[in-house]
């Protein structure tokens, strides 16, 4: 195989993936959210009386341990 078509190859493997990844990620942008999952946001109601600690979209857990290690 000669220089030139090794060459010729890895800047062709390399556009192609690089077209495939930009693609990819504007499909992904696209797509809408599935069923039951629009309003996955954090709100006091629903995560007030949350007993998981270790939930990364429970926010207000924080504010509970801060409350109690006040009293």
């Amino acid at each position: 195989m000669t220089d030139g078509l090794r060459i010729f190859l890895a800047v062709l493997i390399l556009t192609s993936l690089l077209v495939i990844f930009v693609v990819s990620f504007i499909l992904y942008r696209k797509t809408p959210l599935p069923k039951g999952c629009e309003d996955m946001q954090p709100s006091e109601e629903k995560c007030a009386n949350c007993k998981e600690e270790g939930c990364h979209l429970n926010i207000y857990a924080e504010k509970k341990k801060k409350e109690n290690e006040k009293k």
